[in-house]
């Protein structure tokens, strides 16, 4: 069993934001893999049950707003037993440029309090993540860069990614995650 979490903010005022990438994916990759399982509303999020490769995997889309994304997870992980070993957060990064992601096992929020909020719930920071780069600007206070909304050459930029991370998510299925992290990791450009 397998649980992947899209971070994000609910709401029309959110789409195409920097902060909503993690949302952003979860939705290509679902599109895209033709998965036709209907998203229920239940552990203050959205969430979509279906089965890859045998598998029984959860879509999370927490609606908690960025900050409180750990309650909803904390709920999911509860009602259907899902260990802390079987989740990857989907999240955004300022630290990585635009059309660059990176893999981790573990680590700390890096100041992103959808993580940090995940972590209070979980009671640890050992879960694995799936960051997608944003980049920064720093002529902007964070706040107000992250919920602005990607530039179309952006959009271009992480339409294209997306396309990358779906055999991302799909070898995270079939690999070890070490080994997964060894075939994907690259270096920032």
């Amino acid at each position: 069993m397998k649980l992947i979490v899209g971070l994000g903010n609910p709401g029309k005022e959110y789409e195409n934001t920097r902060h909503n990438v993690g949302f952003s994916f979860i939705d290509y990759y679902v599109r895209t893999k033709n998965i036709t399982d209907s998203w229920q509303k239940k552990f203050d999020g959205v969430y979509l049950q279906t089965q890859i490769n045998g598998e029984k995997v959860f879509f999370l889309k927490p609606h908690t707003y960025m900050n409180l994304s750990g309650n909803s997870v904390r709920k999911l992980m509860n009602y259907f037993h899902i260990s802390i070993d079987d989740i990857l957060i989907v999240s955004d990064d300022m630290d990585l440029l635009v059309g660059n992601y990176k893999l981790r096992s573990r680590g700390s929020s890096g100041g992103h309090n959808g993580l940090k909020n995940i972590e209070e719930n979980l009671g640890s920071s050992n879960y694995k993540r799936l960051k997608i780069g944003i980049s920064k600007d720093k002529s902007l206070e964070t706040k107000d860069y992250v919920l602005g909304t990607l530039s179309n050459e952006d959009q271009n930029t992480l339409n294209l990614l997306f396309k990358d991370l779906c055999d991302v998510l799909d070898d995270y299925f079939q690999l070890d995650f070490g080994d997964l992290m060894s075939k994907y990791n690259r270096k920032n450009r």
